[in-house]
Parts: C-alpha cells; sequence; structure tokens
C-alpha cells in the first residue's frame, strides 16, 4: 500500500474547523512567546495543555505533531519558530573562497570578540539541562554571562561527570552547577547522584563543586498551577511529590526568569561590567589592526 503521508510543500492545505482553531491556539502561544523562539514543540505542547486547548495525553501530543508539521508545509507556520531538537546534526569542514572572503571571517570574527564573561567572578558557574531539547534556549540566555550549557547524556555519563569535576578542580574558585531537570523519580535521583558523583570527584583533585536544582521544584509546580502526571509504576526510587513535572512545562519567560535570576545572584554585576568595557576596547583595537 502506497504512504499517503504528505511530501514537500502543502501551499493548498485546507484544515478543517478544529484543526483551524488548533492553529489559532498555536498562534496565540507564539506571539506570547515572541521574545523567546524559538521554542520546542514539546513547549508549545505544554502551553496549550495550560491554556485548556489540549488534554495532557500522547494523543493529543502526536496531534500537535501532525497539525504543526502541516501549518509548516503550508506556509502557515514560519519555519524558524518551532525548534526540531530531534534533526540530523553536521559538521561543514572550514573553507574560504578566497583570500577575500577569508579577510571578511576575520573581521566578522573580531565584530564578535568576547572576553570570558565569568572572568573576575566568585565562583565558576555552568548551566546543565537534563533535557537536550532545551539547550538552545537555555543558551541563549546564559551566553551573555558566559555561561555554558550542558545537556542530557553528556553530563550523565561517567566520563561527562569526570570531566566536570576537572573543571572544577583546574579553578580555584570552585564550580557551581545550576541543574534544570524534571522533578520525576529520575530527575531526583538524577540531581542527588550527580551531586555525589561530580563531588566525590572533583574533591580527589582538590576541587569543590555546588549543584543547585533551579527547576523543576514541587514549589514551582504549584505556584504556576503545573501540569503533573502520577509517577511511573515501574520507577521504585522514593519520590515524595504528588506529581511528576517535566521540565518543559514551565513557560519559557517563567524559565527564562528563574535562570537568569539564579545566575546574577552568584555574580558581581561591577566586575562583569567592567569586563564588558575592557572587552569593547579590545574589539576595537582588534578592528583597526585588520583595517590597517
Amino acid at each position: 500500500m502506497p504512504d499517503k503521508r504528505p511530501r514537500g510543500y502543502q501551499p493548498a492545505w485546507q484544515p478543517r474547523p478544529n484543526t483551524l482553531e488548533l492553529l489559532a491556539a498555536v498562534d496565540v502561544i507564539l506571539d506570547r512567546y515572541a521574545d523567546h523562539l524559538p521554542i520546542s514543540i514539546r513547549q508549545a505542547f505544554y502551553a496549550a495543555v495550560s491554556d485548556g486547548v489540549l488534554a495532557k495525553t500522547e494523543r493529543a501530543y502526536k496531534r500537535l505533531v501532525e497539525v504543526v508539521g502541516m501549518g509548516r508545509r503550508s506556509g502557515r507556520i514560519p519555519w524558524e519558530v518551532i525548534r526540531d531538537d530531534s534533526g540530523a546534526r553536521a559538521e561543514s569542514p572550514i573553507a574560504f573562497a578566497d583570500l577575500r572572503a577569508f579577510r571578511d571571517g576575520l573581521r566578522r570574527a573580531a565584530e564578535a570578540y568576547r572576553r570570558d564573561g565569568q572572568e573576575g567572578q566568585p565562583i565558576r558557574l555552568e548551566l546543565w539541562s537534563e533535557a537536550s531539547g532545551m539547550v538552545p534556549q537555555l543558551a541563549s540566555l546564559a551566553s551573555p554571562y558566559g555561561v555554558p550549557v550542558y545537556s542530557g547524556g553528556g553530563f550523565n555519563s561517567l566520563p561527562g561527570k569526570h570531566d566536570a569535576a576537572l573543571r572544577a578542580a583546574h579553578d580555584p574558585r570552585g564550580l557551581c552547577i545550576l541543574h534544570v531537570g524534571d522533578l520525576d523519580p529520575s530527575g531526583t535521583h538524577l540531581h542527588r547522584a550527580l551531586a555525589e558523583d561530580v563531588a566525590a570527584f572533583a574533591a580527589a583533585h582538590g576541587g569543590r563543586v555546588e549543584l543547585v536544582r533551579v527547576a523543576v521544584t514541587e514549589a514551582q509546580v504549584e505556584s504556576h498551577g503545573l501540569p503533573t502526571a502520577p509517577p511511573k509504576a515501574t520507577d521504585r526510587r522514593s519520590f515524595t511529590a504528588a506529581g511528576t513535572t517535566q521540565a518543559e512545562a514551565l513557560p519559557p519567560d517563567v524559565l527564562t526568569r528563574l535562570v537568569r535570576a539564579a545566575i546574577e545572584e552568584r555574580r558581581d554585576a561591577a566586575v562583569h561590567q567592567a569586563v564588558l568595557e575592557q572587552e569593547a576596547v579590545e574589539r576595537q583595537q582588534l578592528l583597526s589592526e585588520l583595517e590597517n
């Protein structure tokens, strides 16, 4: 039997009335989080659940994925506003068309010159996300502070934890890891295991590590009315919360405020401003040298 699923662009798509209603709801969500685009499809789903547009079921999630897909194929939804985290990753060799293109590249690099945003700060910060799909959003808000973002299996693996410990040991200020993860038995266990394992490795090398859970917490679930689900019956690990909540259930603007506050309360704003001013001077020096 031939596969009848849509292929390519679908400009003639004529959605049914109930689909039009869902598309309108997606428009509202995208407008609400215009300053945080692109958002992931799961973040859009949780926003729709919170708005009462969709039920918190796998079937409703799959329907949203299909409708958003057709919306993109038809031109109804811009491609760039929804982030696809399951797509292929590629690395291309660095090459230039000619010397002029190379010089243009040097100039763009000089224009983008930045000093270490954590220079002179009282402690080194890293931001870790249990969900790799949230990394682009977290990176965009952490980048101005010079805070790196790590994701998923990278820090859950033994080498990942060992590498983090070595980073802590190499910095005399110590390392504070700000963690964003799900509120469920797995996420709670992961947070505790990370803190214990990374700290143990770091201590063996003379380093200090602190791991702070930024999200999701039981208090955040209650204060923001986040959707919950019962823990999996197969997960026997201890868990005190009334229900589980995924990190992507936090509205993007709320997540931004939480992470930004966690970073700023551990930083010296005056020191950072001095670094930015020195950065501007050095950037202009580089550009001047390229013009000579």
